[in-house]
């Protein structure tokens, strides 16, 4: 697992993860990962693209990321899930609790609408 992240030009964080989120990935890019969610009223988007796989050990880290993010005035979504990835988030019910997005321009429209 790799983690890519840069800033677009509207201020979103883009973190993109690349392989699978499993334990040794997700314990990989964990730290990384929440020090690129840190701070007040950030829009984080999270893209999931390249992610072939996620286990319930990846589940809790987007999951607390997006609650410690909001729980600071922003907001973080998740972009374009592939299909395997996307069955085991709708069978965590995440969706209810991180939106997703399935492609860029609506993902970025969603965090910088007003909440």
């Amino acid at each position: 697992m790799d983690l890519v992240y840069r800033k677009l030009d509207d201020g979103i964080r883009l973190i993109q993860l690349n392989g699978a989120l499993d334990m040794n990935g997700t314990y990989s890019v964990e730290v990384e990962f929440f020090r690129h969610c840190e701070g007040e009223n950030l829009r984080v988007l999270v893209d999931l693209s390249n992610v072939s796989y996620i286990s319930s050990i990846g589940i809790p880290m987007l999951v607390n990321a997006a609650k410690s993010v909001t729980g600071r005035g922003g907001k973080l979504v998740l972009l374009n899930p592939q299909n395997a990835v996307m069955y085991v988030l709708e069978l965590a019910a995440i969706p209810l609790i991180v939106p997703i997005y399935f492609d860029l321009e609506s993902a970025k429209a969603g965090l910088l609408a007003t909440q």
